[in-house]
């Protein structure tokens, strides 16, 4: 066996520095770090005082007292309070529902169908993506009060909810959808599946984690959700959002900061946990 010939030293060291990964500056990973932390504290500090005034037992935004519960009990005592939570949990749930089935629906119709309707139902869900919350809200105030005469109430926050966070379920799951084999789904029809059962066997345990990532985010977004519910609200109980608004404006009680730290907290929970059902279902395509 003839051995390989020896390689100058100089062509090692070159060959060396062209694999050899190239090494950001100091001075640019430093500028780096002080963007991100000026960032993070941009938009950590305001919650971070929220949470930690909740737990002041003073009436007072500025000075603190001692740690104390005062003021999430008087929070778990106020009617008013408790029944925009209600109004609220009912209007995020009915929306999460309707949204994730129709939206998981609309995504298999845009992902599978070669139509000339296609094309058109991608843009419209993307101009909706972009299109302003508020000039969306306000049309759908005028469309219920000018055009169809109908009463603001409960019916019309929920069916508000449901048309922006029909998007969010078409995108995310369309997206899930577009990774899957077909030749999957063709086996199965082979062995004898129809198009339920490969539908219920084949398709749905494999976008499973993106329908319930995409329905977390619906209820987040309707949950916390202000522009629209105010807009679309009429007499009676406000959803939440509409009712804490109301609050400061008749004076800055300490309530709202109890308020806003469990709204935090439920929107952190569930926003990770879809996050993390999302990324754990990227992570087993890619190991697959």
């Amino acid at each position: 066996m003839l051995a390989s010939p020896p390689v100058p030293a100089t062509g090692q060291r070159a060959a060396d520095r062209a694999v050899r990964p190239r090494r950001r500056p100091r001075a640019g990973r430093a500028g780096l770090w002080v963007v991100t932390g000026i960032t993070a504290l941009f938009l950590l500090v305001p919650v971070v005082v929220v949470v930690l005034y909740s737990f002041n037992s003073q009436q007072s935004l500025t000075a603190f007292g001692h740690p104390s519960l005062r003021w999430y009990i008087a929070l778990f005592h106020n009617s008013s309070l408790l029944a925009s939570v209600r109004v609220s949990l009912e209007v995020a749930v009915m929306t999460t529902v309707v949204a994730t089935v129709v939206g998981t629906l609309l995504a298999f119709g845009l992902t599978r169908s070669q139509t000339r309707w296609s094309r058109p139902t991608n843009g419209i869900l993307l101009l909706t993506l972009v299109t302003p919350e508020i000039a969306t809200a306000m049309s759908l105030f005028l469309i219920y009060t000018t055009q169809l005469h109908v009463t603001l109430s409960v019916f019309t926050i929920t069916a508000s909810h449901i048309t922006f966070s029909l998007v969010y379920v078409t995108v995310i799951v369309r997206t899930q959808i577009s990774g899957l084999r077909r030749e999957i789904e063709e086996a199965a029809r082979d062995l004898g599946c129809g198009e339920m059962q490969t539908l219920r066997f084949v398709v749905l345990p494999q976008i499973r984690s993106a329908v319930i990532g995409a329905a977390l985010l619906v209820f987040v977004l309707s949950f916390d959700d202000f522009v629209t519910s105010y807009l679309t609200s009429g007499v009676g109980t406000p959803p939440l959002p509409v009712y804490i608004y109301s609050m400061i404006k008749f004076g800055i009680s300490p309530e709202i900061n109890a308020i806003g730290t469990l709204m935090v907290a439920v929107s952190a929970v569930l926003g990770i946990t879809g996050i993390f059902l999302l990324g754990f279902r990227a992570r087993r395509g890619r190991a697959a």
